[in-house]
């Protein structure tokens, strides 16, 4: 049957031990809409970007990005992400996601993203104990819609993938994928007389903007299909197909370095923009006050407990100013059973002082703080990506690319604010400490407090995290 596209409506053999589960759900208020599994392809090599499906935006592995994205909509009921390299495997697990171990047969430059697909398909039907195989029938443990999301699209609205997957549960459509409104004039290279040629126009009646309906370019975010109708096909288009507008802003998708520098800069606006549009369950609906659920604090001292300026008297000596209201907010998180760090290159005893005051662990005149960070975290048994970092400046960036809340202050120097996945409002020296740990606390009593209501309702909600745990770095 013939590919027929229309518009989605604007939006306001198997290894049968190969998958594995994660223990963390949704934790949605209402699991009743839920009638698709997604399904996240993210192979280790990359000939055009090496480690890109680990490559940070906004301070965040693009996997995880996809993971938590699927995650947030209501119609997805099950996240999976299929691939061959255990560091993606680890920061999928640990966003939320089930793992299917890709064979290296299907993790090539040359294997196609269908294959990979129906072989986790295949592994999610083998897992449940069925064993006829997907290009049979379809998959008894499969859901009826399969979401198919690219890792290397980092700004994917939850609210598109369920306006898609709604079209297709409710029979619509077979097939729904994601594209952008354009109204760019099209050209065609000509080797002959005539030269250029247009594609999509009239060269010589150029229509106004306004006067003309607009085309849509594919994105390669997601695709939306139903389960049995991809697997009798073996390719994502099939039967009739819609078009799911998305926001031009969000039509990025990271194939070499460049896209990636452009998906860096724009990320702080984006995902400001994204997290105001999600529904107020979602964990960091507000920008300002995300909840911040870790395990440790790890900070800096320079810019970071003081406002990166130095006092010097007559005799030479130096003293720094630091702010009271960060000692409350360390009190509390050490009242709250959570270990804090003070990471600090600088070799000047006040750091020490400072940190004996405080109560808290202290390495200072530290040259490569990732590496002194990821030995401490290994020594104690947290994984990185339940630690936040609060940094303010390049020397920081090792320790901000390996945690799982890499934070700046607003005036931190350029390259650690687009390393951050948020910024504080408060500078340093001025309480930027005692407002990250405010969100810290104030996450944990969210997780708590939701961990009770679940109790009391007989329900299940996601547990936090096993500890101890042998570390290991999402990068």
């Amino acid at each position: 049957m013939a590919a027929q596209i229309d518009l989605a409506e604007s939006p306001s053999p198997v290894r049968a031990a190969a998958v594995s589960r994660s223990t963390n759900t949704t934790g949605r208020p209402d699991a009743t809409a839920a009638v698709a599994t997604a399904v996240i392809p993210a192979r280790g090599g990359s000939q055009g970007l090496p480690g890109k499906n680990l490559a940070r935006v906004g301070g965040v592995p693009l996997v995880t990005r996809a993971v938590r994205a699927a995650l947030a909509a209501e119609r997805i009921d099950r996240v999976v992400v299929t691939t061959d390299d255990a560091a993606i495997a680890e920061a999928a697990r640990s966003a939320g996601a089930e793992i299917v171990d890709r064979p290296e047969e299907l993790a090539g430059s040359e294997a196609s993203s269908e294959s990979a697909l129906l072989h986790a398909l295949g592994a999610l039907d083998a897992a449940a104990g069925f064993e006829s195989p997907p290009s049979v029938a379809p998959p008894p443990a499969a859901a009826a819609v399969t979401v198919f999301i690219q890792a290397t699209s980092p700004f994917i609205e939850p609210a598109d993938l369920d306006a898609a997957i709604a079209r297709v549960a409710a029979g619509e459509r077979d097939v729904v994928f994601s594209a952008a409104p354009t109204h760019v004039f099209l050209w065609r290279a000509d080797e002959g007389v005539r030269g250029a040629v247009g594609v999509n126009h009239d060269a010589a009646h150029r229509l106004r903007r306004q006067d003309r309906h607009p085309e849509y370019a594919e994105t390669g975010a997601f695709y939306v299909f139903r389960t049995d109708g991809f697997i009798r096909a073996g390719h994502r288009f099939f039967g009739r197909v819609g078009v799911q507008p998305v926001h031009p802003d969000h039509a990025i998708e990271i194939d070499d370095a460049g896209d990636l520098e452009r998906a860096q800069a724009l990320a702080p606006h984006i995902d400001r923009a994204l997290a105001t549009s999600r529904r107020p369950w979602s964990i960091g609906a507000d920008p300002r006050h995300p909840r911040i659920d870790v395990d440790a604090l790890v900070t800096d001292f320079d810019g970071v407990h003081t406002d990166d300026t130095v006092m010097v008297d007559q005799l030479g000596r130096e003293s720094v100013r630091v702010s009271r209201s960060d000692g409350h907010g360390i009190a509390r998180l050490r009242a709250a059973g959570i270990p804090v760090l003070i990471l600090s290159a600088e070799e000047n005893p006040v750091v020490g002082r400072r940190a004996e005051k405080l109560g808290v662990e202290c390495a200072h005149g530290v040259a490569e703080k990732g590496a002194m960070l990821r030995d401490w975290a290994a020594e104690r048994g947290i994984r990185l990506d339940r630690i936040a970092y609060l940094g303010n400046d390049r020397g920081d960036l090792p320790a901000l690319e390996l945690v799982g809340w890499p934070i700046a202050v607003p005036d931190a120097a350029p390259e650690a604010l687009a390393a951050a996945r948020h910024v504080l409002r408060s500078p340093g020296g001025h309480g930027a400490v005692r407002e990250l740990a405010d969100l810290i606390l104030a996450a944990r009593d969210a997780r708590n407090a939701a961990a009770a209501d679940a109790a009391d309702a007989g329900t299940a909600t996601r547990p936090q995290p096993p500890r101890p745990r042998a570390p290991r770095d999402p990068e």
